[in-house]
């Protein structure tokens, strides 16, 4: 039987704070509740099909990455269990093992990404410049090549509907104090190349991902999603050839069919396919159970 999609969440017991792309929120008093919704957004769209079981995906691969990667900073997730908050069954039911409780952070208005591959708009930049945000890279790579060293390059959060813009590191200074954005910059460059060493044993690349930070009780800490298939660009090991785009565990599937059709990237999306849903469906499952073990 295929697993039920959750489009939207179903205001019951609490009241909902705020509502992303993916994740809808709820104050819990002394802290959130996020819940990770089958959602799917490209181009900083929210489409208007579900992939089914994503946001469970999305949730149980967080929580592998919080705790693998919790002695290089201090990060947002306390617990799965929302029964403290919760006790109507048909709401538990809903949001089982799509939850996580957190700490309440004030977030930080930069996206931190880091990049270990030249792949996206990355390569795009560097066809076109020879170099990426300012970042010089040798003369002659290919698309898909593993980066000298890996890359820190940030980009602006934007409203909901709107497009992040690419900043240098320089930039984010001004908007997070020299600091934070040296913490920033330090913490995003430990957990990626942690993280990377640590997926490729188990057979996935991680090309680039995007980490969020926040800041409680007067300290930054990671927030939002860890190393998922929404926040990163996985590769499978077996099969990698530079020189071309990659076969991925992530969006870009989606996003690949999106530009096929010639979609202008603007409201409304159009409706996914069929088999691009189980499809992608499928690789975000994969990915899950190569990196946890998790079926």
């Amino acid at each position: 039987m295929a697993e039920k999609t959750l489009m939207y969440t179903t205001e019951r017991e609490r009241p909902l704070s705020s509502r992303g792309k993916v994740r809808d929120v709820y104050d819990l008093g002394d802290a959130l509740l996020i819940v990770a919704t089958d959602r799917i957004s490209c181009f900083d769209v929210v489409l208007p099909t579900p992939i089914p079981g994503k946001g469970r995906v999305l949730t149980q691969m967080s929580k592998f990455w919080f705790e693998a990667l919790k002695d290089i900073i201090p990060h947002h997730f306390i617990s799965m269990d929302v029964s403290k908050y919760m006790t109507d069954p048909e709401t538990l039911a809903e949001l089982e093992g799509r939850s996580m409780v957190v700490r309440k952070a004030k977030p930080l208005p930069v996206e931190a990404i880091v990049r270990g591959y030249l792949s996206g708009s990355a390569w795009k930049e560097y066809l076109s410049t020879g170099s990426f945000r300012g970042l010089q890279l040798p003369a002659g790579m290919r698309e898909s090549d593993r980066l000298p060293e890996p890359a820190y390059t940030p980009s602006t959060k934007a409203e909901q509907g709107q497009h992040d813009e690419n900043i240098t590191f320089e930039e984010t200074i001004p908007l997070l104090g020299e600091e934070t954005a040296r913490k920033i910059r330090g913490a995003s460059l430990r957990l990626y190349t942690t993280a990377a060493e640590l997926a490729l044993k188990k057979g996935i690349i991680i090309a680039d991902t995007k980490f969020e930070f926040g800041v409680a009780d007067g300290e930054v800490i990671l927030i939002d999603e860890v190393l998922t298939p929404d926040s990163s660009r996985f590769w499978p090991v077996e099969g990698y050839e530079p020189g071309k785009a990659q076969p991925s565990f992530d969006k870009q599937y989606v996003r690949d069919w999106l530009e096929s059709i010639g979609w202008n990237k603007s409201p409304p999306a159009p409706e996914l396919p069929s088999d691009v849903v189980a499809r992608t469906s499928q690789k975000y499952q994969e990915a899950l159970k190569s990196l946890t073990g998790m079926p």
